[in-house]
Order: C-alpha cells, then sequence, then structure tokens
C-alpha cells in the first residue's frame, strides 16, 4: 500500500510568499502523479514538503493513513531523484547505489543483491565500477534513480530528473522510468514544467500555478475538459488558440460571433451553461486546438472562414501553420504545403470547441467531476 493524501497543505515563508496555498491531493495507491506547472510554481516545494525536507506551515501531509508533519525524512519512506543527480564525485556508481544502504547497516551480502537487481532492471551492470565524470548524463540519471530504488521505498519522488539532457535521451528515459514504475509497488510523484512529460507517463496530472491546484485528471481528462484557460493553454503543443466571442441563444441553437463569422451551435452543447452568458453580452473566450482547425475541412461539424497564411514551421509531412483571420491569430495543423501570403480556408470543428469566461478565464462548460 501506498496512500499519500495531502489535506489543505501550504507553505508560507518568513517574508510573507506564499509558495503553496491550499494544496489538495488523495493518492488511494500505486499511482504516477505528475504535478506540472511553470518556472517558479512551487512544484518543487510541493515536492519537498512530501519529502519532509521542509515543513508545511499548515494542512496535513498522510502517508498510508500517518500523518508524518513532523517525521523526519528517514522516517517516511520516501526517496527523491534531483534534477543535477547529487551522486558522491569520487564514489563509482556501485558505492553511490548502495550507500545509503550501508549507511542503515545492511550487511554487505543484501547490499549487492539490490544493487545488482537495480543495476540488472536500470541496464547498468557494466557501469558499477565507474565514477560518475566517467558516466554520460543518461548513465548518471540512471544511477541516481538505482540509488532510490534500492531501498525499497513506497513514495518515489522526482523532480525534474530529465532536465538535463538532449532532446533523445529524454524520450528513452522518459520509457525507462515508466518501466521502472510498472516494476516497483510505490507511488511516484513527478515534478516537471515540461507538459509533453506530464502527458506521456503521468496515470493523473496535477496543474498548479502560483502554488495553487488548477485542475487534477488523467491526461485525457486534462487535455479534453480543461477547467480553465490556464490548464488549456498549458497543456498541449502548439497551444490552444484562443478568439474573443459572443454567444447568444436563438431558436434553434446557440448562435457563436467570433472573428466576424455568426457559428449556429446546438443547444444541448450549453444545457449546463449559466444562461447569463448566452445572451450576447458577456464577452467569452473561444478555444479551439491547432488540431481542430482543419485546412479546407468540410461537413456537419465544421465552419469554414478564409484565413491568410503569415508563416509556418515544417516538422516533417507536419507543418503547424500561424494565419490572420481578420486580424485574429489562428494556428493549425495539417500537411498540406503552404507559404506566407497564401489564402485557404480553414475549417473550425464546432465540436471541439471550449468556452471560457473573459473575465475569470473559467471553462463555462461545467463539465462533471470525474
Amino acid at each position: 500500500m501506498s496512500e499519500l493524501i495531502l489535506k489543505n497543505v501550504s507553505k508560507v515563508y518568513p517574508t510573507g510568499k506564499t509558495a503553496i496555498a491550499d494544496f489538495c491531493l488523495q493518492s488511494s495507491g500505486k499511482e504516477f502523479i505528475v504535478i506540472v506547472g511553470p518556472s517558479g510554481c512551487g512544484k518543487t516545494t510541493l515536492l519537498r514538503l512530501i519529502a519532509g525536507l521542509e515543513n508545511a506551515t499548515k494542512g496535513d501531509i498522510i502517508m498510508d493513513g500517518v500523518k508524518v508533519n513532523k517525521l523526519k525524512p528517514k522516517d517516511r519512506s520516501v526517496t527523491i531523484v534531483f534534477q543535477n543527480y547529487a551522486l558522491f564525485p569520487y564514489m563509482t556508481a556501485y558505492d553511490n547505489m548502495a550507500f545509503e544502504l550501508k549507511i542503515k547497516g545492511v550487511d554487505k551480502k543484501e547490499r549487492d543483491k539490490k544493487v545488482m537487481e537495480a543495476a540488472e532492471i536500470l541496464g547498468l551492470k557494466s557501469e558499477l565500477k565507474y565514477r560518475p565524470r566517467s558516466l554520460s548524463g543518461g548513465q548518471r540519471q540512471r544511477v541516481a534513480l538505482g540509488r532510490a530504488m534500492v531501498v525499497s521505498p513506497k513514495f518515489f519522488l522526482l523532480d525534474e530528473p530529465l532536465s538535463n539532457l538532449d532532446a533523445k535521451l529524454r524520450a528513452e528515459m522518459r520509457s525507462q522510468i515508466i518501466d521502472l514504475y510498472e516494476k516497483l509497488d510505490a507511488t511516484f510523484v513527478y515534478v516537471t514544467h515540461d507538459q509533453v512529460e506530464a502527458m506521456t507517463m503521468g496515470t493523473r496530472i496535477a496543474v498548479i500555478c502560483d502554488g495553487v491546484m488548477q485542475q487534477i485528471g488523467t491526461p485525457s481528462e486534462i487535455y479534453d475538459h480543461p477547467k480553465n484557460k490556464f490548464v488549456a493553454s498549458f497543456i498541449g503543443s502548439p497551444e490552444m488558440n484562443f478568439l474573443y466571442g459572443v454567444l447568444l441563444k436563438e431558436a434553434g441553437g446557440v448562435k457563436l460571433t467570433v472573428c466576424g463569422e455568426k457559428i449556429m451551435l446546438p443547444q444541448e452543447m450549453f444545457d449546463k451553461v449559466d444562461e447569463s452568458y448566452l445572451e450576447g453580452k458577456k464577452g467569452i473566450i473561444v478555444g479551439i486546438r491547432p488540431e481542430d482547425v482543419i485546412a479546407f475541412g468540410e461537413g456537419e461539424n465544421f465552419h469554414s472562414v478564409q484565413a491568410v497564411v503569415k508563416g509556418a514551421d515544417v516538422l516533417g509531412r507536419d507543418l503547424i501553420v500561424y494565419t490572420k483571420v481578420r486580424g485574429a491569430s489562428v494556428t493549425i495543423k495539417t500537411t498540406v504545403p503552404v507559404k506566407r501570403g497564401d489564402k485557404l480556408n480553414i475549417a473550425f470543428d464546432k465540436s471541439r470547441m471550449h468556452f471560457f469566461s473573459a473575465v475569470t478565464g473559467m471553462n463555462i462548460m461545467n463539465y462533471d467531476e470525474a
């Protein structure tokens, strides 16, 4: 069992700066939870609170039914992997991995067994005799993971462990960490600012901004049903398009006015929406992802408009195309070859639109809680 509960956890520094505010999270067993947000939002502070490296100003941290606020890190059954590896430069990979076991008084035979088991899983058996300076970045990171593995923690905490690696190696290490998670009976809490890591690794994602939880859910819930404009903008690459619009309820549906276009939408899309947003007076922000804007798309779910190409990023067969629609910027993903100055019809997938309050940024669609 590896149950982790955070109840209204806050961290306020003596200067008055609030790093974490009323943070709540509940994991009832083995999970891979990713804490994602921009730099400086409190992700690492949250991890340090769970580890016991810092004390919470208020709130409860509960592990397997035990409140651990006053317990030292060594008594919490946690281990942490840092961004900078934190390896002893004068020790071999083997000695780095065995260090904590040695400190705890584990006999040499048992230490050997645990280190070799971890090295086998991580593909490090031939590197155990080398010191960190002789290892690649990926190998050093695996040694750090191995050092954490050998103590058999219930809670495996990782603080941006891949940020020092190149793109190819990051992709490889993501796969290795997921393999490691599947083999170990532990809850992983993984901190990153990289939303690709969050989407590909997490069983659940917690999005935070300025120390405040914005939304927690599965990757598909976060992506398809963002609770506010911040989550919608932070998750997804390229970023979601945001356009100012107005909604007006009419006979037969709801009329959306956006970019000078009038688009009829089915009433059932707005059954849970506050009626005040459908009176044509409150401004709203229309969000639509680039992959839901189709070059030359047509059909019942699509509304076509003319756009002017302002530029494009070529990614193999795929293009990220930047266009203007009556002065508004709209990004699309396509395989259609285009060049700057081209005019093309693009189509919004009406069924994939999101609607946010222009004042609060909250999603007005009132999706049911997951």
